[in-house]
């Protein structure tokens, strides 16, 4: 392939723990299109990133040639390629987690007729890997591939509670939380204390606090070294989330989180 900028890994002598500038900003350029969720122009990129106008030419040149950006010659705009999404396939296979979780998923569908979700956790969002969808007609955002803001969901606020207390302050350091509807807690104090809650309950509600009308119930999944590595949720309209309808749910998804923990290898502590 002619005029391709190759990203340079090192080889021989050196640190092999240094990091390797030209790979470091490939990756950045994919983090950024994947937090953006809508197409980029260079202008924008470069903006973002700070990179020189040369350099990121070639760095986006080759990620569109090897499949891992798309260009718009349209909209002059960049967004992730098929390889980002043959990748992120090749990883949940890997992991087993989607194709376990699908029957479980379908079988709390078809008893309660309602919404059900598979989510894992990138930064301070929620990524949708799984949707089975009832007969009931709803409006929700969680779209597989779909990335929302994880103190504003159910499945979200289920992975929050799951990392360690260093972790999460990490993450939460400098960010502003979004309100996303009157009910969504921005209050990171708050957010911790109601974390606390989702940790010793084992399960979270959201109470309208994304989409205004929509309430769900989710609960955990653990892999063998006991981590919260996804949550399972039921969304319901609000008209019909009834103290007996939420607990049906959380019963159902309580079960199926134990089947796909155990399939992953969780082990409950004796």
């Amino acid at each position: 392939m002619s005029n391709v900028t190759a990203v340079k890994v090192r080889s021989g002598g050196g640190d092999p723990h240094t990091p390797v500038k030209s790979a470091e900003r490939a990756l950045a350029i994919l983090e950024l299109l994947t937090r953006h969720e809508r197409p980029m122009t260079f202008t924008e990129i470069g903006q973002a990133l700070q990179y020189p106008r040369s350099s990121l030419h070639g760095l986006l040149r080759t990620l569109v040639e090897r499949g891992w950006a798309e260009f718009d010659p349209d909209q002059r705009a960049y967004s992730l390629g098929i390889r980002t999404l043959e990748a992120g396939n090749v990883y949940t296979r890997a992991l087993g987690l989607v194709e376990r979780a699908l029957p479980l998923m379908e079988r709390i569908r078809d008893t309660i007729d309602e919404t059900v979700q598979l989510a894992v956790l990138d930064g301070l969002q929620n990524v949708y890997v799984a949707k089975v969808d009832g007969r009931q007609t709803l409006t929700l955002a969680s779209e597989v591939g779909r990335r929302l803001p994880a103190h504003a969901t159910g499945v979200g606020k289920v992975l929050l509670a799951g990392l360690s207390q260093e972790e999460l302050e990490k993450r939460l350091a400098g960010v502003t939380l979004e309100a996303v509807t009157s009910r969504t807690i921005t209050d990171k104090n708050l957010l911790r204390e109601h974390l606390k809650h989702v940790r010793q309950r084992g399960f979270a509600v959201d109470n309208e606090e994304y989409t205004v009308g929509i309430r769900c119930v989710a609960v955990p999944i653990f892999d063998f070294s006991r981590h919260v590595v996804a949550a399972m949720s039921v969304s319901v309209p609000a008209i019909r989330f009834t103290p007996g309808h939420r607990q049906r749910a959380h019963m159902l998804l309580a079960e199926a989180a134990r089947h796909l923990s155990a399939a992953l290898g969780y082990r409950s502590a004796q």
